[in-house]
C-alpha cells in the first residue's frame, strides 16, 4: 500500500511539471518572407525621337504612245529623322504595343532613262510614316519586339531633259501601303529606354499620268507607273510616363 501510494505522487508529480517544460521549448521561427524584386514595367504611354538611314527600291515604267516602255530600276537612299508616340501593355513577359511614327526623309535618286539618254528621271522620297502594332518580349529591362501595320509615304517623281536641263513633267503623291519589322529596346534609366529597329515597307505600284510630253527622241510619254520598296534602320530614344519599376507579375 506504501509502495502504491508512493507511485501515485510520483506520477502527480510529472503531470504538473509537463506544461512547465513545455513551455520552456524554443518555438522554431517562421521563415522570412521572399524578398519582392522590382521587375521594369513597359506599361505605359511613351514619346521619343529617332534618327537613321533608309533605302528606297524603285522601277519605273513609261506609257508612250507606241506602247510601255521600261525605264529601269534604281536604288536611292538617304537620312531619316522624326519621331513616335504609342502606348504598351505588359502582362508577365509579354508586351502588346501600339505606335504611330512620322519621319522627314531625303531619299533620292536621278538616273538617266533606257529608252531615251536625253531624259533623265528623278525620284525622291520626303515624308514616312508608319501606324503599328507591336507584339513583344520583355526579360526586365530588355524588350525585344516584332511590329506590323500600315504605312504611308510622301513622293515626287520629276522628269526633265538632259540636254537643256528644263523639267518635262512632274508629279507628287502620297502612297500607302504595309509594314514589318522588328526592335530591341533597353531601359537604361527610369523612364528612359534607348533601341535600334529594323522596318521593310511594301509600298505598291502607283500610276501617274502626262499630258502628251514629248522628249527629246520623239517619244510621246502619256503616263508612268512606279513601284516602290522601302528599308529603314533607326536608332530610337522614348521617353515612358507612369512609375518605374512598378511591380509586374513574372517569373524570370
Amino acid at each position: 500500500m506504501k509502495k502504491l501510494s508512493m507511485a501515485a505522487v510520483g506520477i502527480a508529480a510529472l503531470t504538473m511539471t509537463a506544461p512547465a517544460m513545455a513551455a520552456d521549448m524554443a518555438v522554431k521561427a517562421a521563415p522570412p518572407p521572399a524578398p519582392v524584386v522590382a521587375i521594369y514595367n513597359w506599361s505605359g504611354f511613351y514619346i521619343g525621337a529617332n534618327g537613321g538611314w533608309g533605302q528606297s527600291h524603285g522601277c519605273v515604267d513609261f506609257l508612250t504612245a507606241a506602247g510601255t516602255l521600261a525605264s529601269g530600276c534604281a536604288d536611292r537612299s538617304g537620312g531619316l529623322i522624326g519621331g513616335q508616340l504609342g502606348y504598351r501593355w505588359q502582362s508577365s513577359q509579354f508586351v502588346f504595343g501600339l505606335e504611330a511614327q512620322g519621319d522627314w526623309a531625303e531619299i533620292k535618286n536621278t538616273r538617266v532613262t533606257l529608252f531615251d539618254p536625253a531624259v533623265s528621271t528623278t525620284g525622291k522620297t520626303d515624308g514616312i510614316g508608319l501606324f503599328t502594332a507591336q507584339l513583344g518580349w520583355a526579360w526586365n529591362a530588355s524588350l525585344f519586339y516584332v511590329k506590323g501595320g500600315a504605312a504611308v509615304t510622301r513622293n515626287r517623281f520629276d522628269v526633265f531633259n538632259n540636254i537643256t536641263g528644263v523639267g518635262l513633267a512632274s508629279a507628287g503623291h502620297t502612297r500607302w501601303g504595309g509594314t514589318a519589322g522588328v526592335g530591341w529596346e533597353y531601359g537604361f534609366a527610369p523612364n528612359w529606354s534607348f533601341g535600334v529597329e529594323y522596318d521593310h515597307l511594301w509600298m505598291g505600284r502607283d500610276n501617274t499620268n502626262f499630258a502628251g510630253v514629248v522628249t527629246p527622241g520623239g517619244f510621246t510619254l502619256l503616263g508612268s507607273g512606279v513601284s516602290q520598296d522601302v528599308d529603314m534602320i533607326t536608332l530610337r530614344v522614348n521617353y515612358r510616363f507612369g512609375g518605374y519599376g512598378a511591380p509586374v507579375t513574372a517569373r524570370y
